[in-house]
């Protein structure tokens, strides 16, 4: 039998939801203008389908536009506001850059970038109340069983009532297994008997969905039963059992015909590249527009403070592993980069004064800006560690160098979540690069701009760092 590609999940209205919600982009435009100026420009027309063009990619770097049963619905709205604030900031900086700016109203602009994104919300809740009010009217109920009871099947059960919206309704679970054998969680998992009754069920009609959950070892079995429900109408569906891989940034791919599975891989590929790309360029531009006579003032402290270079320039790994230079206000009377670096701690002897005033504060880091304008860095990310320290800890924390999958970050997931400061234990580390992984598998512009804003608290209040 000829293997074939396996679909990913995006939603059955995708090209729906794009039109919709360009023509809202357009249209909440077109009627600012017209109210307060008149008439719509031809620049403003072009300002327009630019807009457009950016969202739909943003969207779909963000995930915006996959079905409604990958992600819960008050997160499809967030991804929404967040998709339009970043393709805000990307045209106030372009109109900044380009002195366009004042070819535009000021009025009509705010307008448009503060309703635009309540209409981009609005109608997915409509939507959202029609698919509710037809499933309350018995016009989309779907009855599934999951064949299994295992791990991943229950976890599908608590998918299940967690989405309610999509109008799944489970009727229970049926293994072939004697009770005795299965976690049944103190009678709280419906088991309802052998597969054979499900399967009875499923000829019957009234079952619409069939979730096989078993191992991978249960292959022979896997397929007997799709053969069985093959005798049917019912939509049945394999669940792999991937709660066995450590999974980072998984996603269902293909190499012509046959379909693959990546374990480890980084979020950023394709269309998300070039969003992550745009985030740090714009972000970094404006930062260092705002903290230069603040960068001014510390090099000054620095040169004044003791002998030596204002900059600091040590070797680190980068993306996929490759040595980077990266840059810091230098803070100690001694330049440490060789095999053997010793890691600052409290009242440090090599720290100058001024030197602890700027670790402290995080002033130190302020030059990575430019590693980020310069493409090896990136503002959000795993911190570098340096080099001695990276070969001794991949060889003792597992998936160490799977942080290197993105780029190191000034600050990251990690130091927002405490872990910042001294790691004098293998299990600071262990839990840094837990950190680190959780962040590569979890990705998001708005994951970015939560992380950039709790960085600016967290300096002011950490007493951790020295």
């Amino acid at each position: 039998m000829k293997i074939r590609k396996i679909k990913t999940g995006t939603t059955e209205f995708a090209i729906l939801y794009r039109i919709i919600d360009a023509i809202i982009i357009a249209f909440i435009l077109y009627i600012s203008a017209k109210v307060y100026l008149g008439s719509m420009s031809t620049m403003h027309m072009v300002v327009a389908f630019y807009a457009c063009m950016l969202f739909l990619l943003v969207g779909e770097a963000m995930d915006l536009y996959l079905s409604w049963r990958t992600s819960p619905f008050l997160t499809q709205l967030k991804v929404a506001v967040v998709s339009w604030v970043v393709v805000a900031l990307v045209l106030l900086t372009t109109a900044y850059f380009s002195k366009t700016g004042e070819q535009f109203s000021r009025v009509v602009t705010g307008v448009w970038f503060v309703v635009t994104p309540v209409c981009l919300c609005l109608w997915r809740v409509f939507l959202l109340l029609v698919k509710k009010k037809c499933i309350e009217l018995g016009l989309s109920r779907q009855p599934a069983i999951i064949i299994g009871v295992t791990e991943s099947g229950l976890r599908l059960a608590d998918q299940i009532h967690e989405f309610q919206h999509l109008g799944i309704d489970l009727v229970g679970f049926y293994d072939d297994r004697e009770p005795e054998r299965l976690d049944l969680q103190n009678g709280s998992v419906p088991l309802l008997g052998k597969v054979e009754q499900g399967l009875e069920l499923a000829r019957q009609g009234k079952v619409h969905h069939v979730y096989i959950a078993m191992p991978l070892r249960a292959d022979n079995r896997i397929v007997g039963y799709l053969k069985q429900f093959s005798d049917t109408t019912a939509n049945t569906y394999v669940l792999p059992d991937f709660f066995i891989f450590n999974l980072i940034q998984s996603r269902l791919d293909s190499v012509g015909d046959v379909p693959t599975l990546s374990v480890y891989d980084t979020p950023f590929y394709g269309v998300t590249t070039i969003i992550k790309r745009l985030q740090d360029i714009v972000l970094s531009i404006i930062i260092l527009l705002m903290i230069s006579p603040i960068m001014i003032a510390v090099a000054i402290g620095v040169k004044l403070s003791s002998p030596g270079p204002i900059i600091f320039k040590q070797n680190r790994y980068g993306l996929d592993g490759r040595r980077i230079s990266v840059w810091k206000f230098r803070s100690m009377r001694t330049l440490e980069d060789g095999a053997v670096v010793k890691q600052a701690i409290k009242n440090d002897p090599r720290v100058t004064p001024f030197g602890a005033f700027i670790r402290r504060t995080s002033l130190d880091e302020l030059p990575q800006f430019f590693n980020v304008l310069q493409g090896s860095m990136s503002i959000v990310g795993p911190r570098p560690h340096a080099v001695v320290h990276n070969e001794e800890y991949r060889a003792i924390v597992e998936c160490y160098m799977l942080r290197h999958k993105v780029k190191p970050g000034i600050t990251g997931l990690a130091q927002i979540s405490g872990c910042r400061g001294e790691t004098d234990t293998i299990d600071k580390m262990k839990k840094r690069i837990e950190f680190d992984l959780k962040y590569i598998e979890s990705w998001s512009t708005w994951l970015d701009m939560k992380i950039i804003f709790l960085t600016i608290f967290k300096v002011l209040t950490d007493k951790e760092a020295y």
